[in-house]
C-alpha cells in the first residue's frame, strides 16, 4: 500500500472525527443535506451557464413564483438536477456504480427536456467538443466508460480521492452524453465519495476556472494532482460545515469574526479557500464557527 498524502490523511483523521460527533444526530444531517440541494444544484447548473440565481433555484425547488422568466428548459435542469441528487441519498446503501446506473442518473437529468437523447449514451454521427477538446467517437463510448469502471472497481489504492478524481477526469474526456456530462459527472464524485462515507462536496461555479484547468492539466500531463485538490478543498470546507454544526458551535460570518478578533477579513477568506482555518460558504457567505481560536494567517 502506498504512503498515505498528509492532505488525505488531514481528510481521513477530520471524517473519524464527523463519524464520532454525528452519531445519533441522523436529523441535523439531513436538514444541513436538504438545504444544501439547492446550493448543490444551483452551482452545477451554473458551472453550465446556467442563467438561474441561488435564490430563484430555490424557489424552483420549493414550486415558488421566481422573480423573472426563465426558459422552461432551465427550470427543468434545476428540477431534474435535484431528482438526480435525491435519488442517490436515498438509494446510497444499495446504488452501484455501473453503466445501468449512469444511464438511469441521465434519464432523470434529461428526462422531460430531450427525451431522444436521455438516458443513452452517444451514438453514431453524435460528435460533441469541450472547447478544443473533441471527444472520442461515439462508436468507443461504450467501451471506454468499461475500462474506466473496471479500472476504478480494481483500484485499491487507500488514496480514494485520487481514483475518484482520475475516474472523473476520464469520463468527462470521453464525454459520453449528447447532453448533461458535467453535471452527471459531478453527481457521480458524490456518488463515489457516498461509498465511503464522506459527505457530498459542491464545486462551486465561482471556482470552475480552477475546475477547467484540472482537465486540461490531465490530457496534457496525465496528472489528477489538481483535481484532487479540487476535491480535497471542497471536501474539508464539507467536513468542516458540519462538525460545526455537529459540535452545537454559534456559526458567524467570516465578517463579524474578523472584526472581533481585529483581524484582516481579505486573509481571513483566503485561508477559508485554503482551507487551513475550519470555515465554510453557506449561500456563498463565507462563515466559521466563533469559538474557533487557533488563527495562524
Amino acid at each position: 500500500m502506498k504512503n498515505i498524502p498528509k492532505k488525505v490523511q488531514n481528510i481521513i483523521d477530520l471524517k473519524k472525527k464527523f463519524d464520532a460527533l454525528k452519531k445519533g444526530k441522523d436529523s441535523l444531517l439531513t436538514i444541513l443535506e436538504d438545504v444544501e440541494l439547492a446550493e448543490s444544484v444551483y452551482n452545477s447548473n451554473a458551472i453550465e451557464n446556467s442563467t438561474l440565481t441561488l435564490p430563484d433555484t430555490e424557489k424552483i425547488l420549493l414550486d415558488l413564483e421566481v422573480s423573472k422568466d426563465y426558459s422552461l428548459r432551465e427550470v427543468f435542469e434545476a428540477k431534474n438536477l435535484a431528482r438526480v441528487y435525491e435519488y442517490i441519498k436515498i438509494k446510497k446503501d444499495s446504488i452501484v456504480l455501473n453503466q445501468k446506473t449512469m444511464l438511469f442518473l441521465h434519464s432523470l437529468l434529461i428526462g422531460g427536456i430531450d427525451d431522444s437523447i436521455a438516458g443513452r449514451f452517444r451514438k453514431e454521427s453524435e460528435y460533441v467538443r469541450v472547447g478544443k477538446h473533441v471527444a472520442p467517437a461515439p462508436e468507443h463510448v461504450i467501451r471506454m466508460i468499461e475500462v474506466i469502471l473496471d479500472e476504478y472497481k480494481s483500484n485499491h489504492d487507500a488514496n480514494v480521492f485520487a481514483k475518484i478524481a482520475h475516474f472523473h477526469l476520464q469520463f468527462e474526456t470521453i464525454h459520453p452524453f449528447c447532453d448533461g456530462n458535467g453535471r452527471i459527472g459531478r453527481v457521480l464524485i458524490n456518488l463515489q465519495l457516498q461509498e465511503f462515507g464522506y459527505p457530498n462536496i459542491i464545486i462551486r461555479d465561482k471556482e470552475k476556472q480552477v475546475y477547467y484547468r484540472t482537465f486540461t492539466h490531465f490530457r496534457d500531463t496525465k496528472s489528477t494532482k489538481q483535481m484532487e485538490k479540487v476535491i480535497h478543498l471542497a471536501l474539508l470546507e464539507g467536513l468542516h460545515k458540519r462538525i460545526a454544526y455537529l459540535e452545537s458551535a454559534t456559526i458567524v460570518t467570516l465578517s463579524a469574526y474578523a472584526k472581533k478578533h481585529s483581524l484582516p477579513l481579505a486573509n481571513l477568506i483566503n485561508s477559508g479557500r485554503r482551507q487551513t482555518i475550519p470555515a465554510f460558504r453557506e449561500k456563498g457567505i463565507w462563515k466559521i464557527g466563533v469559538e474557533y481560536k487557533k488563527i495562524d494567517l
